[in-house]
């Protein structure tokens, strides 16, 4: 069976690859620029750049390809550089979703997207899948669009959204807690919202939930997360103890203290009942999340 994953350079990319070869499916691969995964070896491997802004690139590169599943976790999924550059964020987050879309189409292939609990506005908390969305800031209102538009396709659907992804940075992007283990390991103070509410959750579960999606054909939307609430305050405090850090060069701020250019609603987090139920999806602790983040490799 052949998968097609995009955004296959980014964060979660990497492990989901890794985890789809690793189970002996053939593994299709897209991202902007020069493949950064380290699989290139694998004969099941196979990557094509994509930039899912350049409409024309999109239309050859997916007509080329012969897939069964596809993966769509392309984005542009940093909040502040959808302000800085809405009409880009809209281009990829949206727009490229949607032609994707449109590309497979007439094929009907199973697409599973990768959303966000940024969909929703914090002002409830421990979100279910049914809720309304109504984002409050531009990289959720592309990714509420983009979830409009999976809703209509033709053919089978899923729909992903997940919290706040932690774990061993592989293709070079930084997460909060390898941010705070290099910051404190220099010495260097860290400021961190205490007031944002999350759910945090550990890469390799959220693989683990996407692949228990793709065995068995569930179809509809799914919440993938962690289940202990966490700020992330508190889970940068949590990681410098860990390491045996000094968690005192942490420094606890506001929302609108810290003054970012995207607003981030305040308090999300995801119900995963349904997710437990339907799929047997189980997450780990943070605790635990925090061992295999950094456990020797």
């Amino acid at each position: 069976m052949k998968i097609l994953v995009t955004g296959a350079n980014g964060f979660l990319g990497y492990y989901l690859c890794k985890q789809l070869l690793l189970q002996g499916y053939k593994v299709l691969a897209t991202g902007r620029g020069e493949c950064r995964l380290p699989f290139t070896s694998s004969p099941s491997f196979n990557y094509i750049s994509m930039d899912l802004a350049d409409i024309d690139q999109t239309r050859t590169v997916v007509s080329q390809l012969n897939f069964d599943f596809i993966f769509h976790a392309a984005a542009i999924g940093k909040p502040d550089d959808c302000e800085l550059d809405k009409t880009r964020a809209t281009a990829i987050n949206a727009d490229g979703t949607g032609m994707l879309l449109e590309l497979i189409a007439k094929t009907k292939t199973p697409v599973c997207y990768i959303s966000t609990d940024f969909v929703f506005d914090g002002k409830e908390g421990n979100y279910a899948e049914d809720v309304l969305v109504n984002p409050i800031n531009h990289y959720g209102v592309t990714k509420a669009q983009a979830e409009l538009l999976v809703r209509a396709y033709p053919g089978d659907w899923s729909i992903v959204r997940t919290v706040l992804v932690y774990g061993r940075p592989m293709t070079g992007r930084s997460n909060l807690l390898s941010i705070v283990q290099e910051k404190l390991t220099q010495g260097q103070t860290y400021t961190v919202v205490d007031d944002q509410i999350r759910t945090p959750t550990y890469v390799e579960d959220l693989v683990a939930g996407l692949l228990l999606l793709l065995e068995k054909r569930a179809l509809g939307i799914y919440n993938l997360c962690g289940e202990e609430i966490l700020t992330p305050f508190e889970m940068a405090v949590k990681t410098a103890k860990f390491l045996g850090l000094n968690h005192e060069l942490l420094i606890r701020t506001s929302s609108a203290s810290l003054q970012q250019l995207a607003q981030r609603p305040l308090v999300t987090g995801l119900k995963i009942d349904k997710a437990k139920e339907e799929l047997g999806f189980m997450p780990r602790s943070f605790e635990q999340g925090l061992m295999d983040t950094f456990r020797p490799h």
